[in-house]
């Protein structure tokens, strides 16, 4: 086990660690500018000055306070309208359709409309994080619901359950993986979305410093940001993915059964 373990850490290493040759060869042994691409050290001192001074945290806690907003709101309407659909034909066929429209749309297509109807403000931000996360986990809710064994609403019939009764019981149990599928990919997409958001209209929050620095010319602040932006990504989805597996002990167990076999 700490073989295997020890065997992915050295390879997820691998590419990392060929960039960082490249890029300490390009910056040392040819002439690219530094306003092109700056060296690492000036990276790193970037990177120390932006943190001492407080900056990297506000941007931060803007984006991220954005994300919050959008991302619960996306997570209520995801998971009531996803549910709606995986019980109900009738919604289904009220709102599928013009839902499989919407999806094709790429977000990116969005943000003019959105910042006409609401502005540069916190508004726009957070619409665009709904847009982006709500149909993320409403598929994935539906997904889940319409999975539900046929003979375990049979069972529930032959109890007289009422409809919330049936939904908490039998539904939600058997499709509360699917919904953490969803609520994690929705996360993800609540990131980029408020990134890309921040890019093209803002005037705070770390896509917009990005955009600042883009046209001061300050590739090492870029860079920094950029790579602040990785690794805050990583950790949400690493955090999120360990809370879901407290949540359902059950799969580690099947996990662990699944290895076995």
């Amino acid at each position: 086990m700490k073989t295997d373990w020890i065997r992915k850490v050295v390879l997820a290493l691998v590419i990392p660690a060929v960039i960082v040759l490249v890029w300490l060869y390009a910056t040392t042994y040819t002439s690219i500018p530094g306003g092109i691409l700056p060296s690492i050290p000036d990276v790193g001192q970037t990177f120390l000055e932006m943190l001492r001074s407080g900056q990297l945290k506000e941007d931060l806690f803007v984006s991220m306070s954005r994300v919050l907003k959008g991302y619960l709101i996306s997570a209520v309407l995801g998971i009531f309208l996803g549910s709606l659909i995986g019980m109900y034909r009738p919604v289904k066929e009220l709102f599928v359709p013009i839902i499989t429209v919407i999806r094709q749309i790429p977000m990116i297509a969005w943000i003019p409309l959105i910042i006409l109807w609401c502005g540069i403000g916190e508004a726009s931000k957070v619409v665009i994080i709904v847009l982006v996360a709500f149909f993320q986990i409403l598929v994935n809710t539906q997904s889940g619901i319409e999975r539900t064994p046929g003979g375990y609403l049979e069972v529930a019939r032959l109890y007289k359950l009422g409809r919330w009764q049936t939904f908490v019981k039998v539904y939600l149990p058997h499709a509360i993986p699917q919904i953490l599928v969803g609520l994690r990919l929705g996360l993800g997409g609540s990131w980029m979305a408020v990134v890309a958001a921040e890019l093209i209209a803002a005037t705070s929050g770390i896509g917009y410093r990005m955009s600042s620095a883009r046209s001061n010319m300050q590739s090492d602040v870029v860079i920094v940001c950029m790579i602040v932006v990785g690794i805050v990504g990583v950790l949400m989805d690493k955090g999120i993915g360990m809370i879901f597996e407290a949540l359902t002990p059950w799969r580690r167990i099947e996990q662990a059964q699944r290895k076995e076999g």
